[in-house]
């Protein structure tokens, strides 16, 4: 093998390398990038959950204040009919 033949050998394994390198930090951006979206997208449903729930939670507080102002309603009109 001459000086020539070697130089080919590592001019091929170097590309080689190289290529697989390169293909090797594509698909980790491809898939980081994918997990990124997808954790924006949880996250956006876990704030939409949040906010009806939150409105749930507002909704039963005015329920309960009506159904408490009947109930002194109710507990005067009861006190007076003694």
């Amino acid at each position: 093998m001459d000086g020539h033949e070697m130089a080919e050998v590592v001019g091929a394994v170097g590309i080689f390398t190289f290529i697989t390198i390169v293909v090797t930090v594509t698909i980790w951006q491809l898939f980081a990038t994918w997990r990124a979206k997808a954790a924006l997208a949880r996250e956006a449903e876990y704030r939409d959950l949040t906010a009806r729930a939150v409105s749930s939670q507002e909704e039963a507080n005015r329920q309960l204040a009506d159904l408490r102002t009947r109930m002194e309603r109710l507990e005067r009109v009861l006190t007076e009919v003694e």
